[in-house]
């Protein structure tokens, strides 16, 4: 699976951003898909994803303002973030886990790091007041 992330950059707190994921060699077997962050001296942490049975689960820190979708038909995830914080700083990364990673978990967002099947590159997002 390679993916490949675009659309960071550097916005005004209260602005919006569009990320991109274009992903390819996904497997036929279902996956979840999710965006996770990672802040600069921070853990990376999830936040949003699809899961494998449809569900979307959003952080609690961007429910509300952030919102992932996808184009099936050209294997794309969208993350729209809106109402961008200062705290929203952080290189977003896309992630991709099969369902066998997957079993046993509730959400993508608590897998742990280690066990993700594939990411991103990063795009770099900067807030400014």
């Amino acid at each position: 699976v390679d993916l490949v992330e675009s659309g960071g950059g550097s916005v005004q707190a209260g602005g919006s951003l569009r990320l991109s994921c274009s992903a390819s060699g996904l497997p036929h077997s279902k996956i979840g898909m999710a965006w996770f962050r990672q802040a600069p001296g921070q853990e990376r942490e999830g936040v949003a994803a699809f899961e494998r049975d449809g569900r979307i689960t959003y952080a609690e820190s961007v429910k509300g303002r952030f919102t992932i979708s996808r184009d099936s038909a050209k294997n794309i995830l969208y993350l729209q973030m809106n109402e961008l914080k200062v705290e929203d700083t952080a290189t977003y990364y896309c992630a991709a886990a099969s369902d066998y990673v997957l079993n046993g978990f509730d959400s993508f967002l608590s897998v742990p790091l280690v066990a993700v099947d594939a990411w991103g590159q990063g795009t770099l997002v900067t807030v400014s007041s």
